[in-house]
């Protein structure tokens, strides 16, 4: 079997002839940027091959080089395959890289009910003249303590074998955790002497990029730890349908298995930065999307990706963590949100707890824009859901300096109409490296405005500034120049990746009018526009409107909310009164399937524009463009 080297690490993995690069970088545990997935579409896994045999078609991937790096062997690691012993440099730009996570959003007042307590309890121990049994006397003892009555209580039999030696040995002062569950309240853990003080929960937003852990006290109520790390599935395939096709290759186990570990060590860390034993977290409540919840509980996800694409399971689940890998207490509970639809899952139920649309009578728009995106529209007495594909182009994929938000990512951008120079910031402050979403959407905005652009995303090449030109392959613009930059090369953003912009912009726009057509609304009716996620926090409101991803509502009227995901988990976690609000919310929601909407491919079509074909939908958008070319002629 042909062996291959990867330098500058020089780790190394035998595979099978025809074997992609990728595949072996994966093999060999290296995380490769992959935003496409492996299809040879964003040109984000490039090396260099510095030895040995491979088949790469360097024609058709041509545009994703330049000069010097076809030289040096250059080549896209996910459609070259391996023809013998091979030597391949990976470029620190072509691996997974430090990411900025959003973990944190506007706090919320919650009443704190948790699920879990804790009771120190002092007994009297038995005797002829009381010869009660041990759960008996334990439970009655919990009662008197504050507990729920004794009868409503019940030991699970793993727990029940532990009673009379615990009992005896701590010389009857112990402390019961009772935590109320579908079954009732049940006594999950009994521990010598006090330990009442050591009662710990998580919320885990399960992301298919990243995972976020928030880490309470669940007697204080307050965060003690947080963490995030990528979601080491990653290696397996980017997206969603890549991991769901991996599994059907008996792939299934190693999916659950790398969840679970990308879980446990978000929780490790936030458990160390708290000076926590993970012994002491009893509860973890997670909201993910459906196939990711699937896998994590190792469920088959296969048929969620063919017609009629139905999930395994709905409603929220209730598990022991211990059963699926979860490092915490032997006897924590696991609860896992519920979902609505193969692709409206728990995170967005999540989402939806979070801006609490659902308990208001006026109507609300929620989006959450990813890989994929979702839209609910609705109230607190009706709800239209629908999903689809984004495109990778606005999280940073197939546009030729589109990232993640990684270091040097610039994020923010405004252009000087006369001069036409771009100001911008990077993530870190770093040199410039790339653009990632937010920034390519403020560049989209900024090149309207200020003509460079017109509203079919076509580059006005008859501008004589330097930045605008005709570019190898495509009209570009140029972002930043090279010798500002910090990998040797000019960042530009071409008509080509304005296309794909602008597809992306218009399937979000197309499915929030889709919905609304559907409830019989108009954009006059929606008081306000959630964006939930990462994405849509670090999205420029105003410029989002201008590009038309919205309907234009005001911008006063369009909020961040954030993690959505982690703030309905968090919720969940610290008051549960409102898990019961849960699977009513799923079921009040009914889904859309676009692709069975004759009227999805029309709105898609309309808004293909910037902001869209009829300019009286976005009256103010249409005022400053109108203003700008007035003054263009003074």
């Amino acid at each position: 079997m042909p062996t291959v080297t990867f330098l500058p690490s020089y780790r190394k993995i035998d595979v099978e002839r025809g074997c992609t690069i990728l595949d072996a970088a994966q093999r060999a545990g290296l995380n490769v940027n992959v935003i496409c997935g492996g299809q040879g579409k964003c040109g984000k896994c490039v090396m260099f091959v510095q030895a040995g045999k491979t088949s790469f078609d360097l024609q058709k991937y041509f545009r994703f080089f330049n000069e010097d790096e076809i030289r040096r062997g250059a080549c896209l690691a996910c459609v070259t395959s391996v023809d013998g012993d091979i030597q391949v440099t990976i470029p620190e730009s072509s691996l997974i890289q430090e990411q900025k996570i959003l973990i944190t959003r506007e706090d919320l007042p919650i009443e704190f009910r948790p699920s879990v307590r804790k009771f120190y309890v002092q007994l009297q121990p038995p005797s002829l003249a009381d010869p009660s049994p041990d759960l008996s006397r334990l439970l009655w003892g919990i009662q008197k303590s504050g507990g729920p009555v004794a009868e409503k209580m019940y030991a699970p039999l793993e727990v029940l074998r532990e009673i009379p030696g615990i009992l005896r040995h701590s010389d009857w002062k112990v402390t019961g955790t009772i935590a109320l569950v579908p079954g009732g309240y049940r006594l999950i853990d009994l521990q010598e002497n006090d330990t009442a003080m050591r009662l710990y929960g998580a919320a885990v937003d399960l992301g298919s990029t990243t995972i976020v852990v928030y880490l309470w006290d669940l007697v204080t109520g307050k965060v003690v730890g947080i963490a995030s790390n990528y979601n080491k599935q990653i290696s397996c395939g980017e997206d969603i349908l890549a991991r769901v096709n991996f599994a059907r290759k008996n792939g299934l186990a190693k999916l659950q298995a790398l969840a679970v570990e990308s879980i446990n060590t978000a929780l490790t860390s936030a458990a160390d930065n708290a000076g926590i034993d993970r012994e002491d977290i009893y509860e973890v409540v997670i909201a993910g999307n459906t196939v990711m919840t699937h896998m994590l509980l190792g469920i088959d996800p296969a048929y969620m990706i063919a017609e009629p694409y139905v999930p395994v399971v709905r409603r929220a689940l209730s598990v022991a963590a211990s059963r699926i890998g979860i490092a915490c207490n032997q006897n924590c509970g696991l609860f896992a949100f519920p979902a609505v639809s193969d692709f409206i899952g728990g995170d967005i139920i999540a989402d939806i707890l979070a801006c609490g649309m659902a308990e208001r009578e006026e109507i609300s728009l929620m989006i959450d824009i990813g890989t994929n995106f979702e839209v609910v529209l609705g109230n607190r007495e009706w709800m239209f859901s629908c999903a689809g594909a984004a495109g990778p182009a606005l999280e940073g994929g197939e546009v030729l300096f589109g990232m993640r938000a990684n270091p040097g990512a610039i994020e923010k951008v405004t252009i000087d109409p006369t001069t036409l120079a771009p100001a911008y910031t990077t993530i870190n402050s770093a040199k410039p490296r790339g653009i990632t979403g937010s920034g390519l959407i403020d560049l989209l905005a900024e090149m309207l405005v200020a003509g460079i652009i017109d509203r079919t995303g076509r580059i006005n090449t008859g501008i004589e500034n330097d930045r605008v030109r005709k570019g190898d392959h495509f009209p570009e613009f140029v972002v930043v120049w090279e010798r500002e930059t910090a990998i040797g090369k000019d960042i530009v953003i071409t008509e080509n990746d304005i296309k794909n912009l602008i597809m992306s912009k218009a399937s979000v726009h197309a499915a929030c009018v889709t919905l609304m057509k559907e409830a019989g609304v108009t954009r006059h009716e929606i008081a306000t526009i959630y964006f939930a996620g990462a994405f849509g926090n670090y999205l420029d409101k105003k410029n989002a409107t201008i590009i038309g991803i919205i309907p234009e509502i005001g911008i006063d009227h369009v909020r961040n909310i954030g993690n959505g995901a982690v703030a309905g988990a968090n919720m969940a976690l610290i008051n549960r009164s409102k898990r019961k609000t849960l699977d009513e919310i799923a079921y009040k929601i009914a889904y859309i399937e676009l692709n069975a909407e004759p009227s999805f491919m029309e709105e898609y079509t309309s808004s293909a524009f910037l902001p869209h074909t009829d300019l009286t939908l976005f009256p103010a958008v249409q005022e400053e463009l109108e203003a700008t070319r007035n003054h263009g002629k003074e």
